[in-house]
């Protein structure tokens, strides 16, 4: 008899399920209950409709962004179109000491020019048919530019798909994350972004779907906070619009 055969899986839950009567049983025991409940009926599934139903006007959304974003210690800035991006890409560059960029491949941000803005610098897009060549260059780069698919305002957080031409390790990688977001784009609640994910059909999924709330975050057991370690010390996040 192999392990994949039906019956001997079939063993193997039964004994599961009552190695957990036993365990629930015995915390019920010490718990002075002579026999364990019923698991509780839940009648509500989601977010309540009141939850659902709430929206913040194009303005108090960016607002509230901009608020929740530069709490979590990100740097927040409103640009009338995006013409004036290049400049304050070029700006936010010369702030950070940067010495090298790396974009999404694409055509919206190409169309920014980097190249003749900041022509000291290195420039690189992402390339989907060489993606260790592509992640090695942001391991390196000092600056990852990403154009996001939403922004939640009332959690103040990006959300940054994956694809041939957008590389996870973009917004990842560099040290400094700048994230592009039209103002069109902006949500008010975290449920609209994944009703929105969710919709995608399964042949067009993203590889990968990240949800950003300022630069990088990690504490150990003694709350050491700690900033850039698993992602960018510093981000910005550009509203343009």
């Amino acid at each position: 008899m192999t392990k994949s055969d039906p019956e001997f899986l079939a063993g193997l839950y039964r004994e599961s399920l009552e190695a957990e009567k036993r365990f629930i049983g015995n915390i019920a025991s010490r718990l002075g209950r002579s026999t364990v409940s019923p698991a509780p009926v839940h009648p509500f599934r989601g977010a309540p409709d009141f939850w659902t139903s709430y929206e913040l006007g194009a303005e108090d959304k960016i607002t509230r962004f901009m608020d929740n974003w530069k709490a979590a210690g990100g740097y927040p800035e409103r640009i009338a179109s995006m013409s004036e991006l290049p400049q304050v890409i070029a700006r936010i560059a010369r702030e950070q000491q940067a010495k090298s960029t790396v974009r999404q491949n694409l055509p919206e941000l190409g169309g920014l020019a980097l190249e003749s803005v900041m022509p000291e610098l290195s420039h690189h897009a992402w390339n989907g048919l060489d993606p260790e060549g592509s992640g090695s260059i942001c391991e390196h780069a000092d600056v990852g530019i990403v154009l996001v698919d939403h922004a939640v305002a009332y959690t103040g957080t990006v959300v940054v798909t994956s694809s041939k031409d957008k590389g996870r390790s973009v917004s990842l990688l560099p040290n400094v994350l700048i994230a592009v977001i039209p103002a069109e784009r902006m949500l008010t609640r975290l449920g609209e972004a994944m009703r929105e994910i969710a919709s995608v059909p399964g042949d067009r999924f993203p590889a990968g779907v990240h949800f950003i709330s300022g630069p990088s975050r990690s504490s150990d057991i003694e709350n050491d906070l700690t900033i850039g370690v698993h992602g960018p010390g510093v981000a910005y996040a550009l509203i343009v619009g």
